[in-house]
């Protein structure tokens, strides 16, 4: 296999048709330069060079060969462009991990700015909920006993306190906050396709109140759900998070005694962990959730409660 900075050498000779002048281009010493092409000459079996008065002339098989040479550096060339890229995050491919109600209270405004700021990355979106495989960075909600798969930095993003969701003419529409127990005997409308982390959580704190919820309507999402409240069929538990905005002639109350709490982190793998674009994803995921807070709903009147944002790093367990 040829030497390439020795290609590098006969480019610079073929170009200056100087030894001084390569090797003061080059950085090296002219006996250095003079070493470095009879080497080349011995590697190919090719004269490449042949004296002229004081100095050298390239031969026609050095001249071709430092022709084809330039397309090899060139291609060099934006292979290191490339590296350069990559190290500023500016292309390449980066998977994201979401489930269903982080979509667009997070992930919708942090790809439109990690796009703004990484035109020509490649952004793959996975819901996990519904499909396999380990992204590079993994949005999730923490389940008690169970570790995150894989060699990643786990960042925990806020703790996501659960609201009833009601109608403004609910006689707990104008409370600042219920305990859960009163809920008790109360018609509930289900809203989790899946008896996964998120509803383990409300379950466990009904528990905790001494009550088992009364479904009487059994939905697959929060914002289905929370258009059977508006008909009056009973009230929905949601997580503020996935409030978004309410529908008229709802409202949400705080919970107390206990608050159904998620907590949210994000995975990163550590092969990715140093990218720029991936540093940038958890900042962004950071600071949209330091800044979610929900106001006063039409029709009424409460806080929905707030996230509380921790970007802090720990173990924590995938859900």
């Amino acid at each position: 296999m040829l030497d390439i900075p020795r290609l590098r050498v006969l480019r610079a000779v073929v170009a200056t048709s100087s030894i001084r002048a390569s090797a003061a281009a080059l950085g090296y010493t002219p006996s250095a330069v003079s070493q470095q092409l009879a080497t080349l000459q011995r590697e190919t079996g090719l004269r490449l060079f042949e004296r002229s008065g004081r100095g050298i002339e390239p031969t026609a098989a050095g001249r071709i060969l430092a022709a084809e040479a330039d397309t090899l550096f060139e291609a060099f060339g934006r292979v290191e462009r490339v590296v350069g890229d990559l190290r500023a995050g500016r292309v390449g491919s980066l998977s994201i991990g979401y489930f269903s109600s982080a979509g667009s209270a997070l992930l919708a405004p942090a790809v439109a700015a990690l796009r703004a700021e990484f035109p020509e990355l490649r952004l793959d979106l996975l819901l996990t909920e519904y499909t396999q495989g380990e992204p590079d960075v993994d949005i999730f909600v923490e389940e008690s006993g169970a570790e995150h798969p894989g060699a990643v930095r786990v960042h925990r993003l806020a703790e996501d306190p659960y609201v009833a969701v009601v109608r403004a003419d609910d006689p707990l529409a104008g409370l600042p906050e219920v305990p859960l127990a009163d809920l008790a005997e109360r018609h509930w409308v289900d809203n989790d396709l899946h008896e996964g982390t998120c509803r383990q959580v409300l379950l466990n704190a009904c528990a905790q109140a001494g009550f088992s919820p009364g479904f009487v309507v059994e939905t697959h999402d929060y914002r289905t759900a929370m258009s059977f409240v508006a008909t009056g069929i009973g009230l929905t538990v949601v997580p503020a998070l996935a409030i978004g905005q309410l529908p008229d002639g709802l409202t949400t109350v705080a919970l107390v005694s206990p608050t159904p709490v998620r907590r949210l982190s994000v995975a990163v793998k550590e092969s990715v962990a140093r990218h720029p674009a991936v540093r940038r994803t958890v900042e962004l995921l950071e600071e949209l959730v330091s800044g979610t807070r929900t106001g006063r709903r039409p029709g009424g009147a409460t806080q929905a409660g707030e996230l509380h944002a921790r970007p802090e790093r720990f173990g924590a367990d995938r859900r």
